[in-house]
């Protein structure tokens, strides 16, 4: 009878490492450990970002030793495209799936000349449940890494092709103003924004990339010692009272604490630079002169202007987009106040990538979107004392 032979233990199967999402230091000292020279991280952060790159063998400005090395122990993963749309205005959205099957969106607009704007998300869903933002209906699910961030700018670069000069790129502007909070997920973000900024990533100049939160005060500080982006804030109330039941992290951070953040970041910046405030109007809820005035008067010590957002609507939200005579209304009510207050142009809303309407295909864990379709919105929203819009 033939002894059974002991069992060999399985050898573990060793994860690669994705080199998407690391900034050139972190690529560097990934290429030391190789022991290789740190050269190599700015030619293959060039063939990632530049060139779209996702193998190897396809960075011929390496020997071939190296890329042989490269392929036994790292990845260029970026998200899986699942969907793309294109709306009768151009405008494109990605549905992406990430690590673990979750899905996320990404939006690219197009404006005049050369200009693509895209915005990109940091989380699968958001957990601060904004009460009139679709995504935020979702719950929340998980941060997004570095490279799944960075992803979705490689993603829409790469539905151009490569990118031939940088008088020409596929994107020209991000804006972090997609699913999620970004600064709830900081340093993944700020990562992802360095390869932003990076020459040998994509370039772009750092009032062209713009990071959008709806208040997270120690986040912004930090943010503020670190990199000097653009600054968007999701404002969308001129009180505390009516801003703690739109936007709840306000019960944290409340206003006057946010503005004073805002200040301190913008001194960090050290050149001439002013905050874009985001603000969604929904007809007999924040639309009225007496909320304008007051908006009016609390930013007077900011640097700003006020980008006026006509509500979104979705499924079960209760609220109603303004007419247009009463949004034009509103924005001479700030013209008259010395504001720059440019209307957002809708975009995009016929596949369903508009501001505010990034649900995505995320599992909803909390069941919030449940609740939120069985209670609707709560009647304390809305002040019988507030006249509806004409």
């Amino acid at each position: 009878m033939t002894p059974n032979k002991p069992e060999t233990p399985e050898t573990p199967i060793q994860e690669k490492t994705n080199l998407l999402g690391m900034t050139l230091a972190e690529l560097e000292a990934f290429f030391l450990q190789l022991g290789e020279k740190k050269f190599r991280a700015a030619q293959v952060m060039k063939w990632m970002h530049h060139r779209c790159a996702a193998s190897f063998d396809e960075m011929t400005d390496l020997s071939k030793k190296l890329r042989e090395k490269l392929q036994t122990c790292a990845e260029v993963r970026p998200p899986k495209v699942v969907l793309e749309d294109i709306s009768s205005d151009g405008t494109r959205k990605w549905v992406l799936e990430v690590g673990d099957g979750s899905h996320v969106e990404t939006v690219l607009i197009p404006a005049g000349g050369n200009r693509r704007t895209l915005c990109v998300s940091s989380q699968v869903g958001c957990s601060l449940d904004c009460s009139f933002c679709s995504t935020g209906k979702q719950g929340f699910q998980r941060n997004l890494t570095p490279a799944e961030i960075i992803g979705q700018v490689w993603v829409a670069q790469k539905s151009f092709g490569p990118r031939k000069d940088s008088g020409n790129r596929p994107v020209t502007n991000v804006v972090m103003m997609g699913m999620g909070e970004p600064l709830m997920n900081y340093q993944p973000v700020l990562s992802a924004m360095q390869i932003m900024l990076e020459d040998n990533g994509y370039g772009i100049s750092k009032r062209r990339v713009t990071v959008s939160t709806s208040g997270l005060v120690p986040q912004l500080d930090k943010l503020g010692d670190e990199i000097d982006v653009s600054l968007a804030i999701s404002l969308h109330a001129p009180n505390d009272e009516l801003r703690n039941q739109l936007v709840p992290i306000n019960k944290k951070y409340p206003i006057h604490e946010l503005i004073a953040a805002c200040q301190r970041y913008l001194k960090k910046c050290g050149d001439s630079r002013e905050v874009t405030i985001e603000y969604t109007l929904m007809a007999g809820i924040n639309d009225q002169q007496e909320h304008a005035l007051e908006l009016a008067r609390i930013l007077k010590p900011l640097p700003c202007k006020i980008n006026l957002i006509p509500f979104n609507p979705f499924p079960h939200s209760g609220y109603e987009r303004p007419s247009r005579n009463q949004v034009m209304r509103f924005q001479n009510w700030l013209h008259e106040q010395g504001y720059s207050a440019p209307i957002r142009t809708t975009r995009g809303d016929d596949i369903d990538a508009a501001c505010g309407q990034l649900v995505g295909r995320v599992q909803d864990k909390t069941r919030r979107s449940a609740r939120y379709a069985e209670e609707r919105i709560p009647a304390a929203l809305v002040d019988s004392n507030w006249p509806s819009a004409g």
